[in-house]
């Protein structure tokens, strides 16, 4: 028997993940580490979860991250993408309701480079006038 898995790819920031959905039972894992031990904050964890709990199927699918790249807000805010684009490839009727949480929205900004004779992107050296 093949085994059915539903792909999803999110990024954010830097961070890029790759998801996997496979039937389970509602277990998450990040880069082989269960996501209590990956994500140190209830607020990423959070993150992760809410496409699953947005179309209720949290406890109906086992959740595999591979992320690299970027902090892991930036991960957790890959993850989220990934998990909700692997939603839709599964239940296509899932779409207007995750569309709708704005769950599907790459969030587009990214790190500006700092300037040469400048202090950083945006901010200045101190102007002097006399």
């Amino acid at each position: 028997m093949a085994l059915v898995q539903n792909l999803g790819t999110g990024r954010r920031k830097t961070a890029v993940a790759r998801v996997f959905l496979r039937s389970g039972k509602g277990d998450i894992t990040v880069n082989g580490r269960p996501i209590e031990h990956y994500f140190p904050s209830e607020a990423a964890r959070t993150l992760v979860r809410q496409p699953l709990l947005a179309a209720e199927v949290a406890d109906k699918f086992d959740v595999l991250i591979l992320c690299n790249g970027g902090g892991y807000n930036g991960q957790a805010g890959a993850a989220r993408l990934g998990i909700a684009r692997a939603l839709v490839e599964f239940n296509l009727e899932l779409r207007p309701k995750l569309k709708s949480l704005g769950l599907l929205t790459r969030d587009a900004r990214e790190h500006e480079r700092k300037k040469y004779g400048q202090k950083g992107a945006r901010k200045r050296f101190q102007f002097s006038k006399r």
